[in-house]
């Protein structure tokens, strides 16, 4: 009886010392943070706790300075048309003497090669009789038009003498434009058939398919230029562009050439004509660019890589960080650790799988790319 009082009082002591015990624990300070409470809401931010387990849903990402619209672009490079020539012989013959070679700078009018032509000296000989016959009529008119102010000659002689007159010099003028078709001189005394191929255009020889007692032909215009005259110190570029990159090209934006002989060296160039039609086989569109060759580095023919600038500011984020919020593409960011606010942005272009902000969003800030649903369920939650 006396051992269970005992158990008794024991047992009494016991539950009044567990009773005073919550009592005596340590409190709770301003500084300590409960990792399951809720996260709270301030002026549109989202605060969570250090360790709240939502964090773990989150993915982020800064957002990236935007530096090419469209990148690793395949090309040609080639002369550029508008400062080049490519020359033919307008007459038959043989070649029979090279005036200018590959690297040779030449002005126009000069002569590259000389020709012996039959065809050149048909049209020299018919110069001259043209211009012997206009003689003849001119003599025969002004004496005619003397017999008959002497009543010598008949008016009937008179016309017959001014008709013959205008044919020579119809005749005459025809030969001439032959002539300076070829480039011949119709000052010319002698008939000696020898054409002379000169260049159009000021600038350097940088092709030559002809050698001494070549046969050339005046319709074989498909086939080889007998010389290239162009300015090397800047060239066309025809770059390959997909459609997803079309759609952000447009002119005068920069473009940057990588070539592989110069590894470390970036060359400069921008879009002049993008093209309106798709080809077939490559399923790509022909973009032309004018390319900046000051160096003489570049080759025509040579095949380059190519980014393209962006035309204006803005920063490259995921597209996957996007969403609409009221018709609007929205992103949040992440303003401290643990801290994100939502923030309306406006959007450029967009392509594999990222997209340009164009305003509302600064190069380095965090944006979420993971978790922007939970983010505006929490945020609408609070602001139903």
């Amino acid at each position: 009886m006396k051992v269970t009082k005992q158990i008794n009082l024991t047992v009494l002591c016991l539950a009044a010392w567990i009773a005073v015990l919550p009592g005596c624990s340590r409190r709770k300070t301003p500084g300590d943070v409960d990792a399951t409470e809720a996260p709270k809401i301030e002026s549109g931010k989202i605060m969570f706790a250090t360790n709240a387990p939502q964090l773990g849903y989150l993915n982020m990402e800064p957002a990236q300075e935007r530096k090419a619209v469209a990148s690793g672009l395949t090309g040609r490079l080639a002369w550029d048309d508008d400062v080049t020539a490519r020359i033919f012989a307008s007459v038959s013959g043989r070649v029979f003497e090279i005036l200018a070679n590959p690297g040779q700078r030449v002005a126009a009018g000069g002569a590259l090669a000389r020709i012996k032509s039959p065809d050149f000296g048909h049209a020299q000989a018919d110069m001259r009789k043209a211009a012997a016959d206009l003689g003849v009529a001119e003599r025969t008119r002004r004496r005619t038009s003397e017999l008959l102010a002497h009543g010598a000659a008949a008016e009937k002689d008179m016309e017959a003498a001014e008709a013959d007159y205008i044919r020579a010099v119809s005749e005459k003028e025809r030969a001439l434009a032959t002539l300076s078709l070829y480039g011949g001189n119709p000052d010319g005394t002698g008939v000696d058939g020898v054409f002379s191929l000169k260049a159009p255009v000021d600038g350097l020889v940088v092709e030559k398919s002809i050698n001494p007692g070549q046969e050339v032909r005046a319709d074989q215009v498909g086939d080889k230029p007998l010389f290239v005259i162009s300015d090397p110190s800047r060239l066309w570029l025809f770059l390959d562009v997909t459609e997803a990159d079309s759609a952000s090209l447009g002119a005068n934006q920069e473009v940057l050439v990588h070539a592989r002989t110069f590894p470390d060296k970036v060359f400069h160039g921008h879009v002049e004509v993008i093209g309106e039609g798709l080809d077939a086989t490559t399923k790509t569109i022909k973009a032309r660019c004018v390319v900046d060759n000051s160096e003489k580095l570049l080759r025509a023919e040579m095949y380059v890589s190519a980014d393209v600038a962006s035309p204006a500011s803005g920063v490259d984020i995921p597209t996957k960080a996007v969403f609409l919020k009221d018709n609007s593409a929205c992103v949040f960011v992440e303003t401290a650790p643990g801290q994100f606010r939502r923030l309306a942005v406006k959007l450029g272009v967009e392509g594999n799988g990222r997209s340009v902000v164009v305003d509302g969003l600064a190069a380095g800030q965090r944006v979420v790319t993971q978790g922007c649903l939970l983010l505006e369920a929490i945020l609408e939650g609070e602001n139903p």
